[in-house]
């Protein structure tokens, strides 16, 4: 039978009809007592527990055939164990040895590598700064080229042979001398070889005279003419003599000094001078020496060539090179003292790319050149280097754990080098030895008998705990269905979900693939044997449901809060649901859907659904105003906007990942254009639905719209609200255009539903405990004490519980104030209490002691009273704004040390734990000491109190007797701090004060804070700022910040004075939070902001208009406080990503601002003085009642 025959004889059924009716249908059997929270959601969640019992029953039994199943296979696992496991333990044994030996040669290769890298970059840098030294010493003392010797020679040489650790390595300066100058050259040396020799041999102390070695000094630049007796010829070309040397003078064999021995006669010394000269960079030669002592004993160097500028800039492209340092360093001397203790053997090969030369001693000119690339090879024992050979010693069995790297690689354009010449290039390569693996190896066999022993044991209690440990398994599978079924009976309808199971076992597999998307790749029959699970259902009512305000509010809350809240709407939405078998469809953000008429058809389905939106604006109402005391200021501002639209739409369970039950069609469409076009706290539906409710005996229920809505895609339609209480219904269509008018065209802050049923039971869903009865002031009051009783529990906790009189300490109460003003009390350091041990961690482990319902009822009493203090005439300078402020302080000091629970004293991600300590030290000391935040939360409250609503210069102007009481300096805060401190101190509550502080150094310290806290709010001082921003150059300079990262340690004044400006600008950045939260949120204040300021210009407190300047005072006031006091907060660094948060919204509002703000100064006072014209009018009226 169709709605509209059934209600055929009575078109307009009652309100109370409407209440009652279409209740359970379908599979709701039986109606859950409506006479209370609990029963509901007990028997919410029962039905969905009572849906799966079946289910896990088959579970159950084929679980306990594959437990049959593996007794069977455990017979055949022990026979196998004992082999197994002694396998395994020898292979297990031997792969972690093996894994030990080749972390622990990486480990020592890696720092080889590194120290023979580092030091060779220091050889090259050293040389290259010598290099300059020389020309700058050249320039210095006026000396010609090539006629330049260096001052302190021996002295340099050695210097520079220790800094680069290789003190025996030989040193030689030689100057590029023309064939012009070769002549010139004789009396150079006559003049200074003995100023050098002399210097040489009082510096060395020997026992010889710079004359005797003049007579061994050729004078000239000479080389060895081998065919003629090594007689000394004249060089007649461009020469290197060589000049200056260290540490030996003297050649061994002919007992001459090397002085005016020319390197270009030397073919290898003469192809490194042209690459050196070419390039213009330093190079490097790699040789071996036979050197006969006692025996021959093979030596393996290399001689670099640093080039020696005429200028000091050795980046200039005009650059000339005028002489070289020459050095010869021996590679086994290079490689000794890598570590300090004996280690085993690990082998170090050296290859070159260029061929080698072979000299048979130094002095021999028959050089061998090699023409395969050089390779040389060490063995690395502790401090010790030992030269192996020149061969690759290691052996191939370590060819994969080689770790080799670039030792010498000359940064130079190939296109320099001349044809011919090879550039050097030398490579490390590192092995492993035997000796070394062998040292890691464990013996094995004393193993072998523990492990068949362990076998064994095994064994016997793999017999014994049989059975208990298939129970165990058994109760695990069972548990794990349970909880797996749980969380599909929240996806799918029951019905939906049986239809599923059965799917997924006609699909044969049971693997869940049913569920899984098809593929076009699929074969056809198997594409046609899975058909989707859909279906038509012509007969429905979709409900949209949108929190209007939610984004807003949600940028000034923290990420629990949100969550907290969402979940307690939609926890209560799914009740209503139940109630009214509707269907929860899904959550989008902030919107609730919802259908009815499916997925069990219900033939008053549109009455169902408007019973359940009606239902849930008014328990929207009842639980913004239960959150609010928890969740803070603006939460009951918070509106429920619905859209209803009937119609048919498709359903089933769309395939793929994350698969869920989904509706779609128009239907869905229109319903979501219902609600975007409504408006917050009403129920706007379409014409379909409204019809049907007509049809129904309804109508007196709707109240069409005045003008047809826009809705994209559609066009005009004709909607209509659903009325929310129940008034008679309307006589007339103007009657009902009125009603709208009245009831829904303005948003007010109260709701206007009511509850669906006359007997009051849906008001007992939600425990509101008197809340509903409060104002907002009491609710804002009621959320203050819950923020302060919480850190009265972590002060509590951290005297352990302990809570004594503080009679004692009357007499510091009495004569706390320091100074004749509040402001003589400010102190740029505050000093805050060290973590004494382990108290932070104690602190986050341990559970919170309560505080007692005495100092609860003296904190409520308490904060009435500082409530009362607040004008609620000033629109802006209120309760609700020092509320706003309170909630801004505690959300950034959970955010001080990233965290959202307690009251910022944990902090955990997914896999560990912080450790508090090292997590006090990064706040700076805040965290560790719970009277700090409650000192901060506790002047966040306070700070504006008694708050005249006029800036402190209209006080000083007007002379006020407490500008003069202040002597004119922060008139407002200091009153607000006198007051509030004055209530305190009362008798009435001394329990609050015991919380607070036991001592006189904690009262003391508590004093301080509120006083420097309070302090930091006025802004306008520009003495203050001045030397607020001294004190943060101070603590935060770039500097202070390197020298803290670089590991130095940071003084306790230091980490006072940085906790110190962390808590000011805490409190700066809360007291205009708004400018740095949501848009809306900062267009609110700002224009409560305005109408107060716009309200002290015409009550003649002010002499300049606000409107004039106000767009752009807004701007510089972003520019030059807002948004560098939120780039402050991201720079202090203990504000987590709330500092990047603030820092965003106060930029995009300053956008949004120079966009739209000129047209906002407008609406601002157009609003004003609509208001000021409504108050005058209600005055009117309550002064003629009155008469």
């Amino acid at each position: 039978m169709s709605v509209c025959n059934r209600y055929a004889s009575d078109d307009n059924r009652s309100v109370a009809e409407f209440s009652t009716s279409g209740q359970t249908q379908g599979n709701m059997s039986s109606y859950v007592s409506e006479s209370g929270f609990d029963s509901s959601s007990d028997g919410y969640n029962h039905k969905r527990k009572l849906d799966s019992s079946i289910r896990d029953q088959d579970v159950a039994k084929r679980e306990q055939k594959a437990v049959n199943r593996s007794k069977l296979l455990v017979a055949s696992f022990l026979l196998l164990a004992a082999c197994a496991t002694v396998a395994a333990t020898y292979i297990y044994i031997e792969q972690r040895d093996r894994n030990v030996f080749e972390d622990e040669f990486h480990s020592l290769a890696t720092e080889i590598d590194i120290v023979t890298r580092q030091k060779t970059d220091q050889l090259f840098n050293a040389l290259n700064s010598f290099s300059i030294g020389v020309s700058s010493e050249a320039k210095a003392t006026n000396q010609q080229w090539p006629f330049v010797s260096i001052s302190d020679w021996s002295a340099k040489a050695q210097s520079l042979g220790e800094l680069v650790g290789v003190p025996e390595a030989t040193m030689a300066f030689c100057p590029v001398v023309d064939p012009a100058s070769i002549d010139q050259w004789l009396l150079h040396t006559n003049e200074d070889a003995p100023v050098y020799y002399q210097d040489r041999i009082d510096s060395a102390g020997w026992n010889t005279t710079a004359a005797e070695l003049m007579g061994k000094t050729t004078p000239f630049i000479h080389y060895y003419d081998l065919e003629n007796a090594n007689k000394f010829m004249l060089s007649q070309e461009t020469a290197l003599p060589i000049w200056q040397v260290y540490p030996s003078m003297i050649e061994p064999t002919s007992q001459r000094t090397y002085t005016n021995y020319d390197l270009m006669s030397v073919k290898q010394f003469s192809e490194l001078f042209y690459l050196t000269n070419a390039t213009l960079n330093p190079t490097i030669g790699f040789s071996d020496m036979m050197i006969e002592e006692s025996e021959v004993r093979p030596l393996v160097t290399s001689q670099i060539m640093q080039p020696v500028f005429k200028t000091t800039d050795t980046r200039a492209e005009d650059r000339e090179m005028a002489g070289l340092i020459y050095l010869t360093m021996e590679w086994t001397t290079y490689f000794e003292n890598f570590f300090t203790e004996e280690t085993d053997a690990i082998t170090l090969v050296l290859r070159n790319t260029c061929p080698r030369y072979n000299v048979l001693d130094e002095h021999d000119e028959q050089q061998i050149v090699s023409e395969e690339e050089g390779v040389v090879s060490y063995e690395i024992n502790g401090p010790e280097a030992t030269f192996l050979g020149e061969y690759d010693a290691h052996s191939p069995k370590y060819d994969a754990l080689e770790l080799t790297s670039i030792l010498v690689d000359p940064d130079v354009d190939s296109s320099a080098i001349p044809s011919g010449q090879c550039l050097t290039k030398i490579s490390l390569h590192l092995y492993p030895t035997e000796k070394f693996e062998e040292s890691f190896y464990t013996l094995k066999r004393y193993i072998y008998a523990g492990v068949v022993l362990a076998i064994f044991v095994f064994t016997s209690l793999v017999f014994l705990l049989y059975d208990y440990f298939v129970g165990k398994r058994q109760r695990k599978v069972m548990d794990r269905i349970m909880m797996q079924d749980q969380i599909v009976a929240h996806v799918f309808p029951t019905a939906i979900r049986e239809r599923l199971y059965d799917g997924m076992g006609k699909s044969g597999n049971g693997d869940g693939n049913f569920i899984d998307p098809l593929d076009i790749n699929d074969e056809p029959d198997k594409v046609s044997s899975v058909a989707p699970m859909a279906d038509l259902f012509p007969n429905t009512t979709i409900i949209f449901a949108d929190i209007v305000g939610f984004t807003a509010w949600s940028s000034a809350r923290e990420p629990q809060q949100v969550f907290t809240l969402l979940e307690t709407i939609y926890a209560a939405f799914d009740r209503v649901a139940y109630r009214h078998n509707v269907f929860k469809v899904e959550t989008v953000g902030d919107s609730y859907v919802a259908a009815a008429g499916l997925p069990e058809p219900m033939e008053e389905h549109a009455v169902a659904a408007c019973k359940f939106a009606r239902d849930c604006v008014k328990k929207m109402k009842e639980i913004t105003l239960k959150l609010e005391v928890s969740l803070g200021p603006d939460t009951s501002d918070l509106r429920l906007r619905v859209g209803i639209h009937s119609g048919q739409v498709t359903a089933g369970v769309l395939r793929g990942e994350r698969s869920r039950f989904q509706l779609f069609g128009d239907t869905m469409n229109t319903a979501a254009r219902m609600e975007s076009t409504g408006r917050p706290s009403s129920i706007q539906i379409s014409q379909t639905t409204a019809d049907l409710l007509k049809e129904g005996g309804f109508a007196n229920m709707i109240i069409p719209r005045g003008q047809k809505t826009l809705v994209k895609g559609k066009g005009e339609m004709q909607t209509y609200w659903l009325r929310s209480s129940h008034s008679k219904r309307a006589k007339s269509k103007d009657t009902a255009n009125r009603i709208e008018s009245t009831i829904f065209e303005e948003e007010t802050a109260e709701g206007s539903f009511s509850s669906s049923d006359d007997n009051g039971a849906e008001s007992d869903l939600f425990d509101m405990n008197g809340v509903e009865s409060m104002n907002k002031t009491e609710r804002l009051v009621e959320w203050n004490v819950e923020v302060l009783s919480s850190l009265l529990q972590q002060i509590v906790t951290s005297r352990g519980g302990s809570r004594k009189s503080i009679k004692p300490l009357r007499a510091v109460e009495s004569n706390i104030r320091s100074g004749q003003t509040i402001l003589e009390e400010f102190v740029p350091i505050i000093q805050l209490k060290r973590p004494e041990g382990d108290l932070p961690n104690r602190l986050q482990r341990s559970n919170s002691m309560e505080v007692g319902d005495d100092v609860k009822s003296e904190l409520r009493s308490f904060l009435s009273e500082i409530a009362a203090m607040y004008t609620d005439s000033n629109p802006f300078h209120n309760f609700e704004h020092a509320s706003h402020v309170t909630a801004s302080v505690k959300k950034l000091l959970k955010r001080i040390v990233n965290v959202d629970t307690g009251n910022g004293l944990t902090q955990q991600n997914a896999n560990t734990e912080v450790n508090m300590v090292d997590l006090a030290g990064h706040s700076y000391g805040i965290t560790s000491d719970p009277l700090t935040q409650f000192a901060v939360v506790f002047s966040a409250i306070i700070h504006d109190a008694d708050h005249p609503g006029v800036p402190n210069a209209q006080l000083v102007k007007e002379g006020a007797p407490n500008a003069e009481l202040y002597k004119n300096k922060s008139v407002a805060e200091q009153n607000s701090v006198d007051i509030a401190w004055n209530l305190l101190m009362k008798e009435e509550y001394e329990s609050v004060r015991g919380c607070i502080y036991q001592t006189a150094e904690e009262l003391r310290r508590f004093r301080q804070l509120v006083v420097n806290t309070v302090m930091a709010t006025d802004i306008v001082d520009k003495e203050l700022q001045a030397l607020r921003k001294k004190r943060w150059e101070t603590a935060f300079s770039e500097k202070v910040q390197q020298a803290t990262s670089s590991g130095g340690e940071e003084s306790e004044e230091s980490e006072d004075r940085k906790a110190t400006i962390v808590i000011e600008h805490l409190i700066q950045a809360s007291d205009v939070a708004h400018t740095m939260q949501h848009w809306y949120i900062y267009k609110s204040w700002n224009e409560k902001f305005f109408c107060e300021c716009y309200k002290a210009y015409k009550s003649g407190r002010s002499d300049v208009d606000p409107s004039i300047n106000w767009y752009k005072g807004e701007i510089g006031f972003f520019d030059f406080y807002v948004i560098p006091l939120a780039k402050k907060l991201d720079n202090c660094g203990v504000f987590g990503v709330s500092s990047h948060e603030y820092l965003n919204y106060a930029t995009e509002n300053r956008g949004e601002w120079i966009r739209e703000g000129e047209r906002l100064v407008k609406e601002f006072l157009e609003n004003y003085n609509k208001s000021v014209v409504e108050e005058s009018l209600v005055n009117n009226n309550k002064s003629e009642g009155k008469e």
